[in-house]
């Protein structure tokens, strides 16, 4: 396996990781705790998040020329709901995965 392939694997992995984990903590904590953890901006950047992960999976699976581009989106949005769940507290896996989807996705967008 090439440097490049495995880097986009690795991405691809952190993407996964990053959906999985905010879509269980959204349903799972946030939902449950209410409070500023059911906050509009918060919500949308969970939902945000994890749909941009989605979409990078796809592209970077398929090798598709745009991929680049969705990785540098991507990167900024786990940038800000990996924030606004450091604000909120208590939900560390959530920051971590988005911190390490965010360092990959970047990476990818270079």
């Amino acid at each position: 396996m090439s440097q490049a392939t495995a880097t986009m694997q690795q991405c691809i992995e952190n993407c996964q990781h990053c959906q999985t984990t905010c879509s269980q903590m959204l349903t799972e904590t946030c939902l449950v705790e209410g409070g500023p953890h059911v906050q509009q901006d918060h919500v949308k950047a969970m939902l945000d998040c994890v749909a941009a992960c989605q979409a990078c999976v796809d592209f970077m699976s398929r090798h598709s020329a745009f991929h680049d581009r969705y990785c540098a989106a991507c990167a900024e949005i786990c940038r800000v709901c990996a924030d606004s769940c450091q604000q909120i507290g208590g939900m560390d896996q959530c920051v971590d995965a988005c911190r390490a989807c965010q360092e990959s996705c970047s990476a990818m967008a270079a």
